[in-house]
């Protein structure tokens, strides 16, 4: 049996001015990773992929991998990324298989479509309508019916930080591998609510997305459904679908399906206003900070997260740390190549005074780029390449790029030339700060911060800064989701 298996992962933040051209997916390598190159980066990993292949070679099924895309979150991804992408593997299908196993994201936004992986598997099913398709999704996937109706089964995290990647695509592939048996007829009903939640209160490490991911794998457990995934979406996505969803899959049971369904949907809505993030004033954050005695103390700037579209580099809370004297801080990270190659030039020990990041205009929020002019110490220089130590992303090689570090003798900023959320150990340790030692630990993060830190941290604070990824809707000007949608309009009923 010969089983197709690709990724095609891109969560796309339609407000950020961060471009997404093929290189993005890439990573500065001359092409994207194809045939046995996929099993040499992603085999023996924490990722979608990776089950895939396993599931693969426990059945002892020939596997071929066009393409492995990922890239960082960012703006529209241009067209002609997508058609390459996306052309790869329709290769792979119409030169012949038996089923397709596909590690995608659910909230991939082109410059013409809003639903890029459904565009992706109508293509599928227009040459192969009866091509066995298992598909893993993120848990930020805004579904559409172009995704649910075009693939036998699909399954999304049930984690945040997205620490179950590979078990995701297990429940999805292993489905799949007794459908091709006849040992279950995977049957769906999915749904949405109107409601944006917000993306600080969708950790399901506590609040309500905790039970609502518990029941979603009790269901699991105890036979009710194959699958059952609820959705919470990427709120920073201006489509038609984006929000809260929910897929269920039962073995030939619509009706339970459905009801299932309902059921989740029902506990979501009713949670409603516990999605909703209360905003805390920049200075009343650093204040509360400062007085705290014990430390680590993490500093969340996370309006300005990579891993949800973040330009990465503005420089309101860093410039507030410097203002409000804190001590002893590392600061991960500002995206600026122009200061790393500036840095760089000068070498490690050069006392160096640079305009540091703010090279990025957001006009999505009325914002242009504001450098902070900074001086300080290089202390480290490197290739910012690290694999994860995980839990998330297990094993994975990451590459920041050409990485500074530059010490204010107050504050440690890592610097950085390619988008890199902090959400793993290793991404301190490579630059020779360990965290564990420091009073203070600003990121650029949100939620998965907490996956290979969160045992860091004594103190949360969380900072409102500058940025795309902003907590505050109405920095955003949405025209395109659906109306009414709950909390842009109080709704009581969900229509």
């Amino acid at each position: 049996m010969k089983i197709v298996a690709a990724m095609m992962k891109h969560e796309t933040n339609t407000f950020s001015p961060v471009p997404t051209p093929l290189a993005r997916f890439t990573r500065g390598s001359t092409d994207l990773p194809r045939g046995e190159i996929v099993r040499k980066a992603y085999g023996g990993t924490n990722s979608g992929i990776a089950a895939f292949l396993d599931i693969c070679d426990a059945h002892g099924w020939e596997t071929v991998t066009p393409v492995a895309a990922n890239a960082w979150p960012s703006g529209p991804v241009e067209d002609e990324a997508f058609e390459t992408i996306v052309a790869a593997i329709m290769e792979a299908i119409e030169a012949g298989c038996d089923a397709a196993m596909l590690d995608l994201h659910g909230a991939m936004v082109t410059q013409s479509l809003e639903d890029g992986e459904g565009e992706l598997l109508r293509r599928i099913r227009a040459v192969a309508p009866d091509l066995p398709i298992a598909v893993a999704l993120d848990m930020h996937c805004n579904l559409y019916p172009g995704i649910v109706e075009n693939c036998t089964i699909l399954a999304g995290y049930q984690t945040y930080p997205h620490i179950d990647t590979y078990q995701t695509a297990k429940r999805s592939g292993e489905i799949l591998a007794r459908a091709l048996k006849g040992e279950v007829t995977p049957t769906m009903a999915w749904g949405n609510r109107p409601m944006l939640p917000h993306i600080m209160e969708q950790g399901t490490a506590d609040g309500p997305n905790h039970a609502l991911q518990e029941r979603c794998r009790e269901m699991e457990a105890r036979g009710e459904a194959l699958m059952a995934t609820l959705f919470t979406g990427f709120p920073h996505a201006d489509i038609v679908n984006a929000g809260l969803s929910v897929a269920v899959a039962t073995d030939g049971d619509l009706a339970k399906a459905e009801a299932l369904r309902d059921e989740l949907l029902a506990i979501a809505w009713r949670e409603r206003e516990t999605f909703v993030y209360q905003i805390e004033p920049l200075a009343d954050s650093l204040a509360r900070a400062k007085a705290t005695q014990e430390g680590p103390v993490i500093l969340l700037d996370h309006y300005d997260n990579a891993a949800s579209g973040g330009t990465m580099d503005t420089m309101t809370v860093l410039s507030g740390i410097l203002d409000a004297g804190l001590e002893d801080v590392a600061a991960f990270a500002i995206h600026d190549p122009g200061a790393v190659q500036e840095m760089m030039a000068a070498g490690v020990g050069s006392d160096i005074t640079l305009d540091l990041g703010g090279k990025i205009a957001m006009p999505s929020i009325g914002e242009a780029g504001t450098p902070l002019r900074v001086s300080g110490r290089i202390t480290r220089l490197t290739d910012g390449r690290f694999r994860n130590k995980g839990p998330m992303g297990t094993g994975v090689l990451m590459d920041m790029g050409p990485t500074a570090v530059l010490d204010t003798g107050r504050v440690e900023i890592v610097v950085i030339s390619k988008h890199q959320e902090p959400n793993d150990l290793n991404a301190f340790y490579s630059v020779g700060i360990d965290p564990w030692q420091k009073r203070y630990v600003m990121m650029k993060s949100r939620v998965h911060w907490r996956a290979g830190l969160g045992e860091l941290a004594k103190h949360v604070v969380d900072c409102a800064g500058t940025g795309v990824c902003t907590s505050d809707y109405s920095q955003l000007t949405f025209n395109n989701v659906r109306r009414p949608i709950y909390p842009l309009d109080l709704i009581n009923e969900p229509g």
